[in-house]
């Protein structure tokens, strides 16, 4: 699950910047980030502790590399751009799980599955596929730093919008407190329950489970 982890996390990353060069800003490239080289989006906790900790606990494996830098002023338009720039990164997700589950089911409808090699090809892809779907879904939760926040910029106004840039900042300890403690406290894990009913039962229903 850790070793599907990594290509999954490293094309998202890159997705973002590649969009954000296309629509005009430079400073992913700039500083090397449009590199499928894992080492330059490592992050030792979201990208190293994190997953290896979910892994053990038999949870489903997700967490994040360091973000990709880009600088909306490049845009032309602005909450296009951060629109589209944050989509990047689920859609890669979601393009690389159908990917998964594309070469999953061809090896059991073609009675592969019982072989060595077939199973675990089924094995793999059934991980990629589930690990994908997790990364998108969980980072289309609207709450900063994750890219379902982009969604939320798209409707501010330009006062609005700067300040949303500045609680940006604070926006990861926030998040951090909603992935453990709140489920420490109240004995109920929501982030969990929507992994649930969406990345998992996907899956499941994907690979005739």
């Amino acid at each position: 699950m850790f070793l599907c982890f990594i290509p999954a996390i490293v094309v998202h990353e890159v997705s973002h910047g590649f969009m954000a060069n296309r629509l005009g800003d430079p400073t992913a490239k700039e500083k090397g980030r449009l590199s499928f080289n894992p080492l330059k989006h490592i992050d030792p906790f979201g990208t190293v502790l994190l997953p290896i900790v979910l892994a053990l606990s038999g949870g489903p494996v997700f967490g994040y590399a360091k973000p990709v830098p880009y600088n909306p002023r490049y845009f032309k338009n602005i909450r296009m751009g951060e629109f589209l720039t944050g989509m990047a990164g689920p859609a890669s997700n979601f393009i690389m799980a159908l990917l998964g589950i594309v070469v999953g089911n061809i090896i059991i409808h073609n009675g592969l599955f019982t072989t060595d090699v077939g199973y675990w090809t089924v094995t793999v892809s059934l991980y990629f596929t589930l690990i994908n779907l997790c990364l998108a879904f969980f980072n289309l939760i609207p709450l900063p730093p994750l890219d379902g926040s982009s969604i939320i910029a798209f409707f501010l106004n330009d006062n609005a919008l700067r300040q949303y840039y500045r609680i940006q900042r604070y926006s990861l300890p926030i998040l951090l407190v909603i992935l453990f403690l709140v489920p420490l406290i109240t004995g109920f894990n929501i982030i969990g329950e929507y992994l649930n009913l969406t990345a998992i039962n996907i899956t499941l229903w994907a690979f005739g489970g």
